[in-house]
């Protein structure tokens, strides 16, 4: 394997079966010329984005960024894939890298910014939001600065935006599903018990559904006779879905359809009936 570019001092580019490479490590291209053969023993990590404009975004930052960020960075994405099974793009390396270079820098200075939707990120994405502590204490061991509870949102952000079945818009989803769970709120003259599975299971069904809406992809499996029997079934639930069918229509131009009706009238049947289980007090 031979260099076909020194980056810098930790950070040099190769060819590996006629695809371009990113290779980092420790010294990796101190005293190094293009065509020299690479110090297989100093390599730590081969960078492997498939996306030619990426790849050259990534190979530009690297240039600033110490090599205990990317360090940082690399184990971020590892764990995401491999023990939260995120499926990300390649972006994730130039956007988180990036992002988290300014927050050591802005901390560094005495700089730090607030995140204005943490209890949203909290509440809504928490896979995403644990990955996001747990790369602090990284971050801290690794770079040696510990940055505010606010960063971890702001990289649950960066994991959203990267996932490839990610949902559309983060902040639309987080408006819309906020706007629905007030709605149920008000109709039920209740208060969630947010530690509850029921309460986990309701928000996991209106972000997809959230996610639906906003990527205009209805759901249709036609089942006409259930919808028909739950609607009667549980009419003061399907009550507070026609209030959710007329807000949506309003709001997102958007139509629900009979099967999307069903399953938010069963998903929401169990708060009133069982309110010991979804509600506190």
């Amino acid at each position: 394997m031979k260099i076909n570019k020194i980056i810098n001092n930790n950070v040099i580019s190769v060819t590996q079966n006629n695809q371009e490479r990113v290779v980092m490590g420790k010294g990796i291209g101190f005293r190094k010329q293009e065509g020299d053969i690479v110090e297989e023993s100093k390599i730590e990590k081969i960078f492997e984005l498939n996306n030619q404009e990426i790849s050259e975004r990534f190979k530009t930052l690297l240039i600033e960024v110490p090599i205990e960020v990317v360090q940082a960075v690399e184990k971020i994405i590892e764990v995401a894939k491999n023990e939260y099974n995120k499926d990300l793009s390649d972006t994730i390396y130039v956007a988180l890298t990036d992002h988290i270079n300014f927050a050591i820098e802005r901390q560094r200075e005495g700089m730090a910014i607030k995140n204005g939707l943490l209890w949203e990120i909290k509440k809504f994405y928490p896979t995403e939001y644990e990955i996001g502590l747990r790369a602090l204490d990284w971050i801290e061991e690794i770079v040696g600065v510990k940055l505010l509870t606010d960063e971890a949102g702001f990289i649950a952000i960066h994991l959203l935006n990267a996932e490839h079945n990610n949902f559309a818009d983060f902040n639309q989803v987080t408006e819309m599903v906020q706007n629905i769970l007030s709605l149920v709120k008000y109709h039920f003259r209740l208060d969630f018990d947010e530690e509850s599975l029921t309460y986990f299971r309701f928000m996991t069904h209106l972000k997809f559904l959230a996610q639906r809406i906003i990527s205009k992809k209805p759901l249709n499996t036609n089942e006409f006779e259930l919808f028909d029997i739950v609607k009667e079934k549980y009419k003061d639930a399907y009550k507070c879905v026609k209030k959710i069918e007329v807000f949506l229509l309003k709001k997102y131009q958007y139509e629900m359809t009979h099967d999307e009706a069903l399953y938010l009238t069963i998903r929401q049947a169990r708060p009133k009936p069982q309110i010991d289980e979804f509600i506190l007090g």
